[in-house]
C-alpha cells in the first residue's frame, strides 16, 4: 500500500500539474497554498465553533492567512506557534490599538507574525477554544497527513500537556477539494492529530471523527535530537517527571534501568548531600546560600570559570528545586550561589563552553509558574565571582 510520503507526493504533484498551486511555489515539502484558500478560510465565519471561540490557535502556514485575519477582525485572541518551536510554544498576535483593516491584514501575514507578536510562556495560562491546522491531505473521516515534520502533532500534544486544550476542543483544517482523499487507517499512528471540520473552497465537512486525539506527549517517541531542537519540551518533560509520569525518551532505558549507572549514582549522592534545611532556610529567610563541588585551586584561580545568571525565580521556589532541575538537564555547576530574596541565582562553570551549553540546555525552563531568565552573567570576574549587593 501507499505510504504517507507517497500520499504527500501525489497531492503536491497534482496541485502543481493542475495549476492549483499558489505562492509560495513549489508546494512540495510545504503545507501547500492553493488557489481559493482565502474563500475556504472565509467560510470559518459561518461555524458556531468559531463564533463561540475567544482564543484561537492557528498555524503560520500561508493558506491559513485568511483564518488569522478573520480571528483578528473578530477581535479574538490569536495564538500562532513559534517557528519550529525554537523559543517557546506560542506567540500572541497583538495588533496596535486602533489598527486599520490594512494593519490587521499585515498582522495575519508571516511578516506580521514577526512584527506584531509577543511570546507566551508555559506560565501564560493559554486556554485555546479552537485549533486550526494546515494539512497536505485529509480524509472525510478526519484523518490527516501533514508535511512530515510532526510539528502540528507535537504542538497539539504540548498544548494537552500544559492544559491549553481539552479533549473536546475542535480542530479545523483548510484544504483544496483535491486534498480531501481516502486515507488508509493503517497509515495513522497514535500521535497523529485528527480533525473535526474540513473547509474547502466549495464545502464544509463535519467529520464526526471517532478516533481519539493525542492524550499528551508520547515521550518514548521523542528523540534526544527533538528535545534539543525544542527547548520548551525540556520544561514540559521536567514538569511531567515531577508528577510521576514515565518520561523515558526514544532509545533511552527507563529510570529504573539507569538507576545504578555512575551518572545516576552521582546524581543520587548529590541529592542526598544537599541540605534541605539549608535550602529551605535560604529561600524563606532570603540569606545567600552557596554550594560548591570540589574545585581545584589551580582551576579556580585560572580565571577560566564562567558564570551563568538565572533570574525571574518565583519566591515559592527553593534552591533544592533549582538543583534538581540542573541535574535533570545535565547542567550541574561547580558552584551555585543562591539569592532567593533577589529572585536570582548564579552558577559557576569550569569554562565558557560549558556555561554556554548550560544556557542552551536551560533555555525555556519553567519553575513555580515562571519561565526563568537564563544567560551568561554580564559581570564576569576572576574566579567566576559576580558583583552582588551586600545584604543589609
Amino acid at each position: 500500500g501507499a505510504s504517507k510520503w507517497d500520499v504527500r507526493e501525489k497531492v503536491w504533484d497534482y496541485l502543481e500539474a493542475s495549476g492549483l498551486a499558489d505562492f509560495p511555489r513549489p508546494v512540495h515539502r510545504r503545507i501547500p497554498n492553493f488557489k481559493g484558500s482565502r474563500q475556504a478560510c472565509c467560510s470559518i465565519k459561518e461555524l458556531d465553533v468559531f463564533n463561540r471561540a475567544s482564543e484561537i490557535k492557528v498555524d503560520p502556514d500561508k493558506p491559513l492567512e485568511g483564518v488569522r485575519l478573520a480571528a483578528l477582525q473578530a477581535r479574538k485572541t490569536l495564538l500562532v506557534p513559534t517557528p519550529r518551536l525554537r523559543t517557546g510554544l506560542f506567540n500572541k498576535i497583538v495588533p496596535p490599538s486602533g489598527a486599520t483593516k490594512e494593519i490587521l491584514r499585515i498582522c495575519a501575514t508571516s511578516q506580521g507574525i514577526k512584527d506584531y507578536s509577543v511570546p507566551v510562556g508555559l506560565d501564560g495560562k493559554a486556554r485555546v477554544d479552537l485549533v486550526v491546522v494546515g494539512s497536505v491531505a485529509v480524509s472525510e473521516k478526519g484523518w490527516r497527513i501533514g508535511k512530515g515534520e510532526g510539528y502540528a502533532d507535537m504542538e497539539y500534544a504540548m498544548m494537552v500537556s500544559m492544559g491549553a486544550v481539552q479533549a473536546d476542543t475542535p480542530v479545523i483544517t483548510i484544504v483544496h477539494d483535491c486534498q480531501v482523499i481516502d486515507i488508509a487507517e493503517e497509515l495513522l499512528d497514535d500521535h497523529d492529530l485528527t480533525v473535526d471540520y474540513i473547509l474547502t473552497p466549495t464545502r464544509t465537512i463535519k467529520t464526526n471523527c471517532k478516533r481519539p486525539k493525542p492524550q499528551g506527549i508520547i515521550w518514548h517517541k521523542v528523540s534526544y535530537e527533538m528535545l534539543e531542537k525544542i527547548p520548551i519540551l525540556k520544561s514540559l518533560r521536567y514538569r511531567e517527571k515531577q508528577t510521576g509520569k514515565d518520561v523515558t525518551l526514544q532509545g533511552e532505558h527507563s529510570d529504573l534501568a539507569n538507576a545504578n549507572t555512575p551518572a545516576a549514582l552521582n546524581e543520587k549522592a548529590m541529592a542526598e548531600n544537599a541540605s534541605p534545611q539549608a535550602a529551605m532556610d535560604s529561600a524563606q529567610i532570603g540569606q545567600h546560600y552557596v554550594e560548591s563541588d570540589s574545585i581545584s585551586p589551580r582551576l579556580e584561580g585560572s580565571g577560566m570559570i564562567t558564570t551563568v545568571y538565572v533570574g525571574n525565580i518565583p519566591p515559592s521556589v527553593r534552591v533544592s528545586e533549582l538543583k534538581c532541575a540542573l541535574r535533570e538537564f545535565h547542567a550541574t555547576p561547580l558552584r551555585l550561589n543562591w539569592q532567593g530574596a533577589q529572585h536570582r541565582a548564579f552558577l559557576d562553570y569550569k569554562d565558557k563552553a560549558t556555561a554556554e551549553s548550560a544556557v542552551s540546555s536551560l533555555k525555556g525552563l519553567s519553575l513555580g509558574g515562571n519561565t526563568l531568565r537564563v544567560e551568561l552573567a554580564k559581570n564576569q570576574r576572576n574566579k567566576g565571582q559576580v558583583e552582588i549587593n551586600s545584604q543589609k
